[in-house]
C-alpha cells in the first residue's frame, strides 16, 4: 500500500499536466451545449412561452368580453324585472278596478233590492195598519154597542161610528 500513495498523484483530474487537456474538452463541450440549447431547447421554450402569453391574452380578452356581455345581461334583466313588476301593478290595478267595478254593480243591485223589498215590507205594513184600524174600528163600534146596549142606551149607528172615529184620531 504504501506503493501505491507515493506511485503518483491520486486523481486524474488534479493532475496538472492534463489541465490544459480538460480546459479544451470543456470549452468545446461548453460550446456545444451553447449551440444545442440556443438553435434546439431556447426556440422550443420560448414559443411555449408566447404561445401561453397568446392563450393568456385572448383568455384575459375574453373574460372582458364575457364580463362586459354578464354586465349588460344584467342590465337587461333588471330593465325586464323592471318592466315585469310595473306590468305587474299595472295587471293588479285593473283587476282592482274590475273588481271594484264589479262590486259597485252588485251593491247597486243589492241596494236595488233592498229598496224594493223595504218599499214592499213599509206596502204590507201600511196595510196591516190600515187592516188593523179597520179592525179596531169595527171592534170598538161594536164593543161601544155592547156597552151601550148593556146600560140600555139606545144610540144609532152613525153616532156610535163617529164618537168612536173621533176618539179613535185624538179628538175628544
Amino acid at each position: 500500500m504504501a506503493d501505491a500513495a507515493t506511485s503518483g498523484p491520486g486523481m486524474p483530474q488534479l493532475d496538472l499536466t492534463t489541465f490544459s487537456n480538460q480546459i479544451f474538452w470543456l470549452v468545446v463541450t461548453m460550446v456545444v451545449l451553447y449551440f444545442i440549447m440556443s438553435r434546439v431547447a431556447l426556440p422550443r421554450i420560448a414559443a411555449v412561452l408566447a404561445d401561453r402569453r397568446g392563450t393568456i391574452t385572448s383568455d384575459i380578452a375574453a373574460a372582458e368580453d364575457f364580463k362586459l356581455k354578464a354586465q349588460e345581461a344584467e342590465v337587461a334583466y333588471n330593465q325586464a324585472l323592471a318592466d315585469a313588476r310595473t306590468e305587474a301593478n299595472r295587471i293588479v290595478d285593473a283587476a282592482k278596478a274590475e273588481m271594484q267595478a264589479e262590486l259597485d254593480v252588485q251593491l247597486a243591485k243589492a241596494d236595488a233590492e233592498i229598496a224594493a223589498r223595504s218599499a214592499e215590507s213599509e206596502r204590507r205594513i201600511t196595510e196591516i195598519r190600515d187592516n188593523a184600524m179597520a179592525m179596531v174600528s169595527d171592534v170598538s163600534n161594536d164593543v161601544t154597542k155592547e156597552i151601550l146596549s148593556a146600560f140600555d142606551v139606545k144610540a144609532d149607528a152613525r153616532s156610535v161610528t163617529a164618537a168612536v172615529s173621533a176618539r179613535l184620531k185624538g179628538g175628544a
